[in-house]
């Protein structure tokens, strides 16, 4: 994905934020896909920070995540500290966010006792219940229509797709048979890419949560389908304690499953479209997703997916 602003225009732009007029050191933050572009920066006697650019089209939005930021901070939520934000020139503008020491939990999870493995996943769906505390504006339309509106658009897309998942006619099925069951469900914030690779572990327990760029609105259940693509095949203890922890310890309910599996499935469909567009040269791996996804599931016959049952083994 094409970056707003390359490393080297950066170097001569930091004069111009204040916090960094002593900084010492630059490291590029090249994961993800987000056309952010990030930075690790060192002030002496300050520390780390974290620096973000993007051109001013997004700066609305930016600012919109700045504010949300602050709110989850003062709801208690371990996230970067927003400290300031502001333009770099006439193009670009820039967001600096307290750093979170640590380890990504997708690269750490896999060399932990599933215990601790557990442990973090507890503490995570507990960042996110509060995470679900903060209150947006109502929509004016639904999270049913717009969810629905979505995925019709994601279908079209996806019949003109190469590239197909097996069997797709059940999954494709299942969704057009259940799309009611979001009516009149909980319409509040998302992280909406709330995974391990958005966790930080320091010392076997859970540091933070970052990037915030894909906030969104909608059912809080829908929350949860990274778990199936992405959580899952990193660490199943994680993905089991994510869900207890949200839940305080306790197991969700049928409802709660249903939504899931729903919402799962519309994410398979999404996930073939997506990766086509936006990286082609990956879609092999996600498609080894995607159908390990729908096996779990065995076409969506069941909503408990294969992963959580062996906790029970």
């Amino acid at each position: 994905m094409k970056r707003n602003l390359t490393y080297q225009a950066l170097q001569g732009l930091l004069q111009n934020i204040p916090q960094l007029h002593q900084v010492t050191e630059v490291e590029p933050l090249l994961r993800g896909y987000s056309s952010d572009l990030k930075c690790k920066v060192f002030v002496p006697d300050q520390g780390h920070f974290l620096l973000r650019t993007y051109h001013l089209s997004q700066e609305s939005l930016k600012r919109t995540e700045y504010q949300c930021m602050t709110a989850m901070r003062e709801l208690g939520v371990r996230c970067p500290l927003p400290i300031s934000m502001g333009r770099l020139d006439e193009e670009n503008g820039y967001m600096l966010l307290g750093y979170i020491e640590g380890e990504e939990a997708s690269e750490a999870l896999p060399h932990m006792s599933q215990q601790s493995q557990w442990d973090v996943g507890m503490e995570a769906g507990a960042e996110l219940r509060k995470i679900h505390r903060f209150k947006v504006e109502d929509q004016a339309e639904s999270w049913y229509v717009r969810k629905s509106k979505k995925h019709k658009r994601y279908v079209e897309k996806y019949r003109q797709c190469s590239v197909k998942m097996e069997h797709d006619q059940h999954v494709l099925a299942f969704i057009e048979e259940n799309l009611d069951w979001m009516k009149h469900r909980p319409d509040g914030f998302q992280h909406d890419d709330f995974h391990p690779g958005n966790l930080v572990i320091k010392d076997d327990k859970l540091a933070g949560v970052i990037d915030f760029n894909r906030f969104d609105q909608g059912d809080p259940v829908h929350e949860f389908l990274k778990l199936g693509l992405f959580a899952s095949e990193t660490s199943i203890p994680y993905s089991i304690g994510q869900i207890q922890g949200y839940f305080g310890g306790n197991e969700p309910d049928e409802q709660f499953w249903r939504l899931y599996s729903l919402y799962t499935a519309m994410a398979l469909v999404s996930s073939v479209v997506w990766i086509q567009q936006v990286k082609p040269e990956e879609t092999n791996d996600m498609m080894d997703k995607i159908e390990r996804v729908r096996e779990d599931h065995d076409d969506f016959r069941r909503f408990v997916p294969r992963w959580y049952n062996l906790k029970n083994q």
